[in-house]
Order: C-alpha cells, then sequence, then structure tokens
C-alpha cells in the first residue's frame, strides 16, 4: 500500500451527502432511468473508450458509486477495483461481481502506480472546496502509473439553469434563486432542497484543477452536448420515457458529437470530462 494513501487523514465525507446517496435518491437508476441519463451513460462509455489503453489493463474507479461503469469496463475485459464513500453503493457493486471497497477519494489505500487507469467520475461533484478537489485528483494522479490515464467528470456551471428551464421549476423562486447562486459561486451549498451539497465546474476551472494536479495533456469534453435538457423536457411534459432509438435521442446524441470539434460549446452540456495523462 502507498504510504500517502493509508495514512494521511482526511475530513469525513458531509454526512448530508452520505444520507442523499445512502437513503434520498437511488444513484443506481440515474444513468438508465431518464433519456438524459442515457445520453450522460452513451457518451461516457464513447469518450472513455477513444482514450483506455487495450484491455487487459487495471483500471480504479473512484466514486463508482453502484458499479454502472465498472460494469461496462469488465464486459470489455478491464480489472476493475471500485471506492466510493457510500455502503450502499459498494454493497451494491459487489451484488452485481464487482470488485469494491468503501473508501474516501482524498486518501486511497492503493500503492503508488497500481493503476494504468484512474477514474473519477463523481467525487469533484460533491467537493465544495478546492483544497478536497485538489486532493482527490494529486490521489488519482498517485495511484496511477507514469504515462497512464486521468479521467474526471464533473458538473458543468451552466446545468442548473438548462435543467430547471426545462423541467421549468425555474418558475419556483427557491429554484431560481438556487440556481443564480450556482451560476454566481458554482457552489449547491448544504440545507438546500432538491439536491445535496456540490460544486458546479466551469470548463476552465476543470482544466486548471487537472494540470495543477500534474496531469498534462488535457482534454476536455462536453459529455451530453448541447440537446440534453431538450430530452429532459420533453420526457418532464409528455410524461413518457424516450428510447435510445428515438429520433430526439439520436439527435441529442448526433449534437454532442459535433460539439466536441467546438470548445465554445462546454458551456452547454450537463457534465464536463477531462481526460488526461500522468
Amino acid at each position: 500500500m502507498g504510504e500517502h494513501g493509508r495514512h494521511e487523514r482526511c475530513p469525513p465525507s458531509r454526512p448530508e451527502i452520505l444520507h442523499f446517496y445512502g437513503a434520498d435518491f437511488d444513484e443506481a437508476t440515474r444513468l438508465t432511468g431518464t433519456a438524459d441519463g442515457r445520453l450522460e451513460l452513451v457518451r461516457t462509455r464513447e469518450l472513455l473508450r477513444r482514450h483506455l489503453p487495450g484491455a487487459p489493463a487495471d483500471v480504479i474507479d473512484v466514486g463508482g458509486g453502484p458499479g454502472v461503469h465498472a460494469a461496462w469496463l469488465a464486459g470489455d475485459g478491464y480489472r476493475v477495483h471500485l471506492v466510493d464513500p457510500v455502503p450502499r453503493h459498494v454493497e451494491a457493486a459487489r451484488r452485481a461481481g464487482v470488485d469494491a471497497e468503501v473508501g474516501d477519494a482524498r486518501a486511497l489505500r492503493a500503492a503508488d502506480g497500481a493503476y494504468d487507469v484512474a477514474l473519477v467520475l463523481g467525487p469533484l461533484y460533491h467537493l465544495l472546496e478546492r483544497g478536497d478537489r485538489d486532493r482527490a485528483l494529486a490521489e488519482a494522479r498517485r495511484v496511477t502509473r507514469p504515462g497512464g490515464l486521468v479521467a474526471a467528470a464533473a458538473i458543468g456551471r451552466y446545468a442548473s439553469v438548462f435543467e430547471h428551464t426545462a423541467t421549468t421549476l425555474l418558475t419556483k423562486d427557491r429554484v431560481h434563486d438556487a440556481v443564480r447562486d450556482i451560476l454566481t459561486t458554482g457552489r449547491h451549498d448544504p440545507g438546500r432542497k432538491g439536491f445535496t451539497a456540490a460544486y458546479f465546474h466551469t470548463a476552465a476551472e476543470l482544466e486548471g484543477e487537472l494540470r495543477d494536479a500534474g496531469l498534462g495533456e488535457v482534454t476536455l469534453y462536453g459529455v451530453e452536448g448541447p440537446g440534453w435538457a431538450q430530452l429532459k423536457a420533453v420526457e418532464q411534459h409528455t410524461g413518457r420515457p424516450l428510447a435510445e432509438n428515438h429520433p430526439a435521442f439520436e439527435a441529442a446524441l448526433r449534437a454532442a458529437r459535433l460539439a466536441d470539434r467546438h470548445p465554445e460549446l462546454l458551456a452547454a452540456a450537463s457534465h464536463l470530462l477531462g481526460v488526461a495523462r500522468r
């Protein structure tokens, strides 16, 4: 085990986050139960496949939740170890056959250079303080071999305004005020209803945090592209799910792929994905 990850202490995960994912919200269906969630899954998978080394390779899935990404990675032939702070997630991942442990992105137990790939596809969402995000990215870099891949996801700064326009919840004063504050500060602070403590990145912030962690060859993607909120609006207001073969889903997917060539459109995505080299 690496000395850094085993012995360095960090503050515990915020209790409201553990409660949100442990009791209030079912993360197991977030990427499969709605059209915009499935768009995120499809795009994350195809973007990572552009950069992943050939299988088999060793992947640590940090903040991997109940193992949705770990499952397809294992299906592709990768050796995956999942770490998540929520016991409910770890139990679900283990039931699905994923090697998983309870742990914190800021203090991993893995040895230095133990993995070919480190995925950080959830922790940055809920680390409100820059120092905590820096520690998580430093740990991802530490456990990745030289030349290996580090991929980190973030919630886009403008996701809430697109989402709550699509759902029309922006007409409610408390939602409007929460969205206003996110746009100004990037923070959704503890105690506000509708979500848990969260940080919303701009593209420049995510790139800067990856580079400051000592990572190079940084490439940013807007995961869902500019059409995801339209899918949410259709499902919200018709009450019917959109299948992946629906023309609206196919159009949103094509729009996301087109947007990869236009950095200005990063701001329109619900999530950002940064890929970099150790």
